[in-house]
C-alpha cells in the first residue's frame, strides 16, 4: 500500500472466528458531528445502510467519514483511514475496498453522487487532472508533515514530480532552484501543467528568490520556462494563492492571499504586475467563518484570507476571484487586467460585484458556463449563475474544506478536501472525489 495515499485500498484483518461475521458486533459514533449511527456485520451477499458485504468485495466503507468506536471495536485499523480505535479484544476480518463500491445514498445530492479516487495523511491543497486522466497533487509546506511539494500518483503512489531533487528543499538550500512551498497546481486547455509556488513556508514569510511559477511540459516532464517574483511582486506577507490561465493571449492570473492583489502575468514577456492591491474586492472582509460546525479561528483570532479562490471565463474572457475569509465573488473583465498601460484607478472602475455566493476557497469555470464554488462553511459544491444565484450541487460532510478544482478529461469535476479548519489533528484523511456536473 502507498504510504499516505489509498486508492483502491485494501485493508485485511484476519481472524480465527469466522462467524463473527453473522452478528452485530460494534456501534460507531460519527466523531464529528456527534449524530448516532450503527453498523453491523452482516452475512454475506445483504445489504446495509453503510456499505455492502459479499464474497468478492468485502465491506464498502467511505473512508472520508470520521467514526468512532462506542462499544467494542476493531483491532489494528489505522486511524488515519477510519478514525481512532481503542484495542479490540475481539479478532475480526475486514476487508475495506474503494474500487468498485456501490456508492453510499448519503453521498448524493439531488441526484449527484459523491465518488471518492484517492486519500492522503499528508495535507494537499491543488490538484491538476491532464487530457490523459494523470492526476496531480501539491502539498503546501505548512507542516513538517510534506513529503513532496509536489508529486503525480501513480497507482495510488505519490511520485515526486518532475523530479526527486527539486522537491527536496530544506532551508539553506537554493529556493530558485527548488520547490519550497507550493499551494497550486493547473492545468490549462493547452494541456501544460503550471505550478505555483508562494515560497512561504509555514506563513513565517517569502524566502527571498523563491517565488515563482513553472511551466512544465507533460510530454518530457521537464519544467519549460520558470517565472520569477521580486519583493515587488511578492512581498514578505505575500502569499501566491492560485493560478488560471489565458491561453489564448499567454497571460497568468494570480491571486495573493497574504497580502491581498491580483498579479498579472504577461507569459510571452515575463512581465509581472500587481493590480487591485488591498482593493476592498481582493480585502478579507470582517467576518467569522463557520466551518465544520465551529467558528473557525487561528490561535484564537480571526483570520484575514485575502483574495484566494479564481476563475476564468475564457469564452468572455472575464476573471471572477474572492477574499477566503469573505463571502462575496467579483468579476472583472481580463482585457482591462492585460492592458499594463491603464491606471489604478481605471482598473477598479471595472470590478463588478457578483453577489454573495458563499465564503469559498476554490472556484472554477465550468463547461456548462457556470462558476463552481468550494462552500466551506456547508461541506458543499455550489455553483452561480452568471447573475448570481447560487445553487448545492452537492453537500456532504465528507466535503470537508474543499479546496481546488480541475475538470477532467471524463468530463467530471475533482477537487481535493484539505481539512485546514481541524488544524493538525484532522478528523480523517485528506481527500480528493469527483462529481458528475448535473445538469
Amino acid at each position: 500500500m502507498a504510504a499516505g495515499v489509498f486508492v483502491n485500498a485494501t485493508i485485511t484483518l484476519r481472524t480465527s472466528a469466522a462467524s463473527a461475521l453473522e452478528s452485530r458486533l460494534f456501534d460507531y459514533r460519527k466523531g464529528r458531528r456527534g449524530t448516532q449511527r450503527r453498523f453491523y456485520f452482516v452475512p454475506f451477499g445483504t445489504v446495509y445502510e453503510k456499505g455492502i458485504l459479499s464474497p468478492e468485495r468485502g465491506v464498502c466503507v467511505n473512508p472520508g467519514r470520521n467514526w468512532k468506536v462506542v462499544g467494542r471495536s476493531i483491532m489494528g485499523i489505522k486511524r488515519h483511514f477510519l478514525g481512532t480505535f481503542r484495542k479490540s479484544a475481539v479478532p475480526v476480518v475486514l476487508i475495506v475496498m474503494l474500487a468498485g463500491c456501490n456508492a453510499d445514498p448519503r453521498l448524493r445530492s439531488e441526484g449527484v453522487t459523491l465518488e471518492p479516487v484517492a486519500f492522503s495523511d499528508a495535507q494537499w491543497t491543488g490538484l491538476a487532472v491532464s487530457r490523459d486522466g494523470r492526476l496531480f497533487v501539491n502539498y503546501p509546506r505548512w507542516s513538517d508533515n510534506v513529503p513532496v511539494s509536489v508529486a503525480e500518483l501513480i497507482k495510488g503512489e505519490p511520485v515526486p514530480y518532475p523530479d526527486r531533487a527539486m522537491n527536496d528543499w530544506v532551508p539553506g538550500m537554493d529556493p530558485a532552484s527548488h520547490l519550497v512551498c507550493v499551494q497550486a497546481v493547473f492545468i490549462d486547455d493547452k494541456n501544460r501543467l503550471w505550478i505555483l509556488d508562494p515560497a512561504n513556508p509555514k506563513f513565517k514569510g517569502i524566502i527571498p528568490g523563491g517565488p515563482k511559477l513553472l511551466q512544465v511540459d507533460l510530454a518530457s516532464n521537464k519544467v519549460v520556462t520558470t517565472y520569477r517574483f521580486g519583493a515587488d511582486i511578492a512581498r514578505e506577507s505575500s502569499y501566491l494563492n492560485d493560478v488560471r490561465i489565458d491561453s489564448r493571449r499567454e497571460f497568468a492570473f494570480i491571486t495573493d492571499s497574504g497580502d491581498g492583489a491580483l498579479v498579472v502575468v504577461d507569459l510571452k514577456t515575463g512581465e509581472a504586475r500587481r493590480v487591485l492591491d488591498n482593493h476592498p474586492s481582493t480585502a478579507a472582509e470582517d467576518v467569522v467563518l463557520t466551518i465544520g460546525g465551529r467558528p473557525w479561528l487561528l490561535n484564537g483570532s480571526q483570520p484575514r484570507i485575502h483574495s484566494d479562490g479564481i476563475a476564468y471565463d475564457a469564452g468572455s474572457d472575464v476573471l471572477y476571484y474572492q477574499a477566503l475569509t469573505g463571502r462575496t465573488m467579483y468579476r472583472i473583465p481580463a482585457s482591462v487586467l492585460r492592458r499594463s498601460d491603464l491606471p489604478e484607478e481605471a482598473i477598479e472602475a471595472r470590478v463588478e460585484k457578483v453577489g454573495a455566493t458563499g465564503a469559498s476557497d476554490g472556484l472554477i469555470f465550468g463547461p456548462d458556463q457556470k462558476v463552481y464554488i468550494s462552500a466551506l462553511e456547508h461541506d458543499a459544491i455550489f455553483r452561480t449563475t452568471p447573475n448570481g444565484s447560487v445553487e448545492t450541487v452537492v453537500q456532504d460532510e465528507a466535503i470537508a474544506w474543499p479546496d481546488s478544482f480541475s475538470l477532467g478529461p471524463d468530463g467530471k469535476l475533482y477537487f481535493t478536501t484539505a481539512r485546514i479548519h481541524e488544524g493538525a489533528t484532522p478528523e480523517g484523511p485528506y481527500g480528493i472525489y469527483r462529481i458528475t456536473l448535473p445538469q
